[in-house]
């Protein structure tokens, strides 16, 4: 027996409050700078005390990175310009503080969370608290067979929905969601092209390496043969993640759909996040006012997943080599925003002008009587 209905988030999620944004709106109205000086800013804190459900806004003062990791078996077909089973060297470099997102993260004061799903490595290469929501070593080649079978889709999702709960719990007040994989971005691309209904060519990216174009057309055919696969199961998003995804999709997925439910904000990474938070969409419409795209990564699928969910990144830095750095980097941005839109004065209230004094009625004249024989 199913242990999760999907149909139940679409119950449990609520929109950001619209009454607090409308405050907030008018918040600004009255602050000094003029509405609109701020650009985007404005949008942003206002977003934000949505979310937070508080006018002023909130400082976000306990972010986290959230990384989602997993090797995908797709990966064997060159796919990507990284060898295949090799995201376990991705996710040492994050735990050993040489990578990217980690440096950034220790300057910017975030904790960093790194999340083995399907690692194509022995579990006992990495601490318990990274492996312990691990489902399964890698997972299958998607244009040839199922990436997981149904009862590992479901505990992948609902170890997102439990790793979602253990966020919140612990005063998490924004994530930033990103991904570890080798293979990530050519299942996302189905994904994001089985829920658009659009050609293989339209959203196969080149990755976070550049992938020469003899790899690209293998990759445009591997996404092409994994559409074929994943358009008979659409109507049903947890066949879909166990045909074409893989665990730590599936994960992302049950994640970002949780963190709508507690109402935790999430700052969306890559395609690889994207395709996940398109598939939550199509579980949960209301689910994507929770979150906010941080930037473009230069991925078509990416850009045609947000434009579905009518999401505009926050930066566009050129940033491909995921692992949540571009996500990161859009941090200070939101904090930025929060802090300017709960310090920022307002304007005084104009004086009230003394009432004036009426002036005191003149007497009339004394008018000589009016002769009667006249």
């Amino acid at each position: 027996m199913s242990r999760i209905d999907l149909d139940d988030f679409t119950d449990l999620i609520e929109r950001p409050d619209g009454g607090v944004r409308r405050d907030a709106e008018a918040r600004r109205e009255r602050q000094i700078v003029p509405p609109g000086a701020l650009g985007r800013l404005d949008e942003l804190g206002e977003w934000l005390a949505a979310a937070q459900g508080a006018v002023p806004v909130r400082p976000v003062d306990r972010p986290r990175v959230v990384l989602f990791a997993g090797d995908h078996g797709i990966a064997a077909l060159d796919v990507s310009a990284r060898p295949a089973g090799s995201a376990e060297q991705l996710v040492r470099a994050v735990l050993e503080g040489t990578s990217p997102v980690a440096v950034l993260a220790r300057r910017l004061d975030v904790p960093v969370r790194v999340v083995d799903l399907s690692l194509d490595c022995d579990p006992d290469a990495f601490p318990e608290a990274v492996v312990r929501h691990r489902v399964r070593r890698g997972s299958g080649r998607i244009d040839i067979e199922d990436a997981l079978t149904l009862d590992e889709a479901e505990t992948a999702l609902l170890a997102g929905v439990a790793l979602a709960d253990e966020e919140a719990d612990s005063g998490t007040d924004l994530v930033v969601l990103g991904d570890i994989s080798v293979g990530g971005t050519t299942a996302a691309a189905v994904l994001v092209a089985a829920l658009c209904g659009t050609d293989a060519s339209v959203v196969t990216g080149r990755g976070g390496l550049a992938i020469d174009d003899l790899a690209w057309m293998r990759k445009c055919a591997a996404i092409r043969d994994a559409l074929r696969r994943a358009r008979p199961v659409l109507g049903d998003q947890l066949q879909l993640l166990a045909t074409v995804g893989g665990a730590d999709l599936a994960a992302m997925t049950g994640f970002l759909l949780q963190c709508a439910v507690r109402k935790l904000p999430v700052v969306l990474d890559g395609v690889v996040a994207a395709a996940c938070a398109l598939v939550g969409q199509r579980v949960a419409f209301r689910a994507p006012d929770w979150w906010l795209a941080g930037h473009d990564s230069g991925e078509p699928g990416q850009a045609k997943a947000l434009d579905r969910m009518a999401l505009e990144p926050l930066l566009e830095q050129g940033v491909k080599v995921g692992e949540g750095v571009g996500a990161l980097l859009a941090l200070p941005l939101v904090r930025s925003a929060a802090a300017l839109a709960a310090e920022l004065p307002e304007k005084p209230e104009p004086e009230p002008e003394p009432e004036k004094e009426k002036p005191e009625p003149e007497p009339e004249e004394e008018r000589a009587p009016e002769n009667p024989e006249d």
